[in-house]
């Protein structure tokens, strides 16, 4: 769809690759990306996401970054928020970094933004996974593991940044494995510490304090601290 004049939308964000590289996609395509927006509990601890990380990122592009809380019922307070970043921000679509079903459940974003009058934009569904890879590493994106279920890559694949090299390798095991290229499955998940997106300059995160957290399910990467690579630039 072609964005009507002075369009403003949102992408749902988590900090990871695939939502990074839908809004590199939206914007290439005209839209006007006026937030990113994440859904969490007031509670919420997000091992492979962490808080503090996305705010960070949503600040080093100079968007708004919105957090919106929800509890149960979470169908509810998810079609709440979508209603106040439309009432409240002006937002007519969100974007979403989705790429398939995940476990043969319909999409949840789709079924919450109808009743809320939201119309919802998914670029990257149903793409080649590699396709997608490729857009991600060509666009300069410093991708970094931070999170591996147990059972699938292995603990030491957290904290690697994946550069082509390091691609390849992922791609291998993917192809000797059932698991997903993109970790649709929640084989594992990524963060970005910087890159160029569409219509950005170039921005970079250091991870300070970062270690390897090891649990019976997953492993992940545990961030104490965030910071701009070039504060004063």
């Amino acid at each position: 769809m072609t964005p009507q004049p002075h369009s403003r939308a949102a992408v749902l964000w988590t900090g990871g690759k695939d939502c990074a590289l839908a809004l590199h996609q939206a914007r290439r395509d005209g839209w006007t990306i006026a937030a990113l927006v994440t859904f969490a509990p007031a509670e919420a601890d997000f091992k492979a996401h962490p808080l503090p990380v996305l705010e960070m990122q949503a600040r080093q592009m100079g968007l708004a970054w919105l957090r919106l809380p929800v509890s149960e019922p979470y169908d509810l307070d998810y079609e709440e928020g979508l209603r106040k970043i439309r009432d409240d921000h002006g937002i007519g679509t969100v974007f979403t970094g989705d790429i398939a079903e995940v476990d043969g459940f319909p999409n949840w974003i789709l079924q919450r933004a109808q009743p809320a009058g939201i119309s919802v934009r998914m670029p990257l569904w149903g793409r080649d996974r590699r396709e997608l890879w490729d857009e991600i590493l060509a666009a300069g994106m410093k991708v970094v593991i931070s999170c591996v279920k147990a059972g699938t890559l292995g603990p030491d694949w957290v904290g690697r940044e994946v550069d082509r090299s390091l691609f390849e390798r992922l791609a291998e095991e993917c192809r000797n494995t059932d698991i997903d290229l993109s970790g649709e499955n929640g084989e594992f998940h990524t963060l970005i510490r910087g890159g160029t997106l569409e219509g950005q300059k170039d921005w970079e995160l250091v991870f300070e304090d970062a270690r390897t957290v090891r649990e019976p399910d997953y492993t992940y990467l545990r961030i104490r601290t965030v910071r701009d690579r070039h504060p004063c630039r």
